[in-house]
């Protein structure tokens, strides 16, 4: 199975569906880049999908084409890691609605043989679920071992117990939530409107002239940065330290070096990201509320399910805050599901999940292996 051309890194595939969608229309064909690690065994039943963040991608565990940096979960994804690669086969795709490869604004809608910028469908989390299992269907796996997200990737994945529990034998939810919070959808719009505020924008039609709204795709980047940060973090690394200079300026430079740091994110942000695919994936984080189809109520999402569940918080974490996996939690118990849940010490606010954790790695680890002999 190694030789199979499905498996590998860089691959990509066009699927017809078509794909149903939640706003009422559908899509395709469906694009999907994605990478593959390890191997498929004989009964495709080590088969790991991870699913990523909101600028995240295909490139867990392998350098990133543009950027030339190691994968962004390289930590936990490899040989001997907790996502183990010598006995699993781990997949991660970029989602519809992204920029790396999958459907989405920039590529190409076969109706008008041009991008399709804001032509492309309003997306959901469920609507990325469902083209995943596209994938699934189309790499010959029925069942995962496990499916595991941190932030968007953790909607993803708590989204597939809930729409396919038959196919998902664990699911790991870290630093996530079953709805977005009407704080999280008030930053996401910040971001969006200085986006739109760009004059470079054009309405999104800006492809065929090469020149995408970057100052405004920066700045939403900015404000985005600071929720995956803590005061605690931004404190200890930045203070109100001053930046290459021994005075203030009375300027409007960059005369602190957090500023300098935030500046720097948004501007190398807009080497890989596409601003539209910006607005497609926050809109769909923002609709996203899990128990909104079960009457209101989150645990019914989950009645019957035989998922086992582990669920990871951190303790500085405002955006995600363990409130929300708390109320995960609750209603999986109330459902009767098994569920673990853990919440962990971290100065990193949001971003902990993508740094070096060793107790989220044994965590992971252990809850693995744990279901391996079921």
């Amino acid at each position: 199975m190694s030789e199979d051309t499905r498996f590998g890194l860089n691959r990509q595939v066009r699927l017809l569906g078509p794909l149903p969608l939640d706003s009422g229309t559908s899509l395709a064909p469906v694009e999907y880049a994605y990478e593959t690690y390890g191997t498929l065994n004989a009964d495709a039943s080590n088969a790991i999908l991870i699913c990523h963040a909101l600028t995240g991608d295909q490139y867990v565990a392998s350098t990133h084409p543009i950027t030339g940096k190691p994968g962004w979960w390289e930590r936990m994804v490899g040989p001997g890691k907790p996502v183990d690669t010598d006995r699993h086969f781990v997949i991660c795709a970029n989602v519809i609605g992204s920029c790396l490869g999958s459907s989405g604004p920039a590529t190409i809608n076969p109706a008008t043989d041009e991008p399709w910028g804001m032509d492309f469908p309003v997306l959901t989390i469920a609507d990325m679920v469902r083209a995943q299992a596209m994938l699934l269907d189309h790499l010959g796996i029925e069942r995962l071992h496990a499916v595991i997200g941190g932030s968007m990737g953790g909607m993803q994945a708590v989204s597939w117990a809930a729409l396919y529990p038959e196919r998902v034998r664990s699911a790991v939810i870290i630093a996530s939530a079953a709805r977005h919070s009407a704080q999280n959808i008030a930053f996401h719009e910040v971001g969006r409107q200085a986006i739109m505020a760009d004059p470079r924008w054009r309405g999104g039609a800006y492809y065929a002239d090469d020149d995408p709204p970057s100052s405004g795709l920066a700045v939403a980047r900015m404000a985005a940065h600071i929720t995956y940060l803590s005061e605690e973090g931004l404190t200890e690394k930045f203070g109100r330290r001053l930046q290459d200079r021994d005075a203030k300026s009375f300027g409007f430079d960059a005369d602190f070096q957090v500023e300098s740091y935030l500046r720097h994110q948004g501007i190398s942000f807009v080497d890989r990201f596409d601003a539209n695919s910006y607005l497609y994936i926050t809109r769909a984080m923002d609709y996203f509320d899990l128990a909104e189809a079960h009457s209101g109520v989150l645990a019914n999402a989950f009645r019957g399910s035989k998922t086992r569940f582990c669920l990871i918080s951190f303790d500085s974490d405002w955006l995600y805050p363990t409130s929300e996996s708390r109320t995960m939690v609750h209603a999986l118990n109330a459902a009767g599901a098994e569920v673990s849940f853990m919440e962990l010490s971290s100065p990193f606010g949001h971003d902990s999940f993508l740094l070096k954790n060793p107790e989220m790695n044994r965590i992971v680890d252990g809850f693995l292996k744990a279901g391996e002999g079921r």
